[in-house]
């Protein structure tokens, strides 16, 4: 493949192609750069511009007692639970993509089947779970009926993830660990799973991410006990302030940190395994 001579002439295709992608990327980020500019609103600013100073005021005001003070509680329960969620993505994915190396009889049905919760609407899954809850009088809680209405959501998104990391897997390292006299669990300790460990990290965050800004599947289900959006849903319908956007703006710092730590992490473990593989 040659380079491109910088002297040539692009194709008024590249600029209609790059401004279709600065639109977009504006359409995508503009709203989400609102809120972050709002939420540092002087103490007698309101919802909207022009902002009246900068301050950290609001963000101040949601660990101080009122309307905001369910704030913090509702944000560890939602760490909380997507903690348990991920946790258990990644294990039923792993375990499933691990199944499904090999075909057998009915794996195509089982698959589409694995995945059709995401075909059908968020409030209704979310409503038969609570229904079924109550058909066997059970209680509704955080950690039952919303973590598995939790994973009816990420599940499939982990699945399709995990297969599309063992497609590309290299089935010869077994093989070799095998002839080397490794056992199967050997084999599966010190060659399958730090191999996949990057794409296993990535459903990991994705999970973790899902399951933290998760709504509609959880609202109905939740209990007496709300995660972080479903309160801010309920401080939307009855008070606004600069603080909801603070609230924003520290949950979105929330969702970046875990992902760029996870990229960390996985951009980490090639390099390790670059530099082993020339030393090798």
């Amino acid at each position: 493949m040659t380079a491109r001579d910088p002297r040539e002439k692009r194709p008024w295709t590249f600029y209609a192609l790059a401004t279709l992608m600065a639109v977009f990327l504006l359409f995508l980020y503009g709203p989400m750069a609102v809120i972050y500019l709002l939420s540092f609103q002087g103490p007698d600013g309101g919802v909207t511009f022009p902002m009246v100073g900068t301050s950290t005021y609001w963000f101040a005001e949601i660990l101080k007692p009122g309307q905001m003070a369910n704030i913090p509680v509702a944000f560890g329960r939602s760490m909380a639970l997507a903690t348990i969620v991920s946790i258990i993505t990644v294990v039923v994915t792993v375990s499933a993509g691990l199944g499904f190396r090999r075909r057998f009889p009915g794996s195509a049905a089982l698959f589409y089947l694995a995945v059709a919760s995401l075909v059908m609407p968020s409030l209704l899954v979310g409503f038969g779970i609570g229904l079924g809850f109550k058909l066997f009088d059970w209680q509704a809680d955080l950690f039952t009926s919303a973590l598995a209405a939790q994973l009816t959501w990420t599940l499939p998104f982990g699945l399709f993830a995990m297969f599309a990391v063992f497609n590309r897997f290299n089935r010869t390292y077994e093989e070799a660990a095998t002839d080397l006299g490794a056992s199967a669990w050997q084999r599966l300790r010190w060659v399958t799973l730090p191999i996949l460990m990057p794409g296993i990290l990535g459903v990991a965050m994705g999970s973790f991410t899902l399951s933290y800004d998760e709504y509609a599947r959880t609202t109905l289900v939740a209990g007496n006990r709300n995660t972080l959006p479903l309160e801010i849903y309920a401080l939307i319908s009855s008070a606004t302030s600069p603080a909801l956007f603070a609230i924003g703006t520290i949950t979105t710092a929330v969702s970046f940190l875990v992902i760029c730590t996870t990229l960390a992490v996985i951009l980490r473990m090639q390099r390790r395994r670059a530099t082993r593989s020339r030393l090798a």
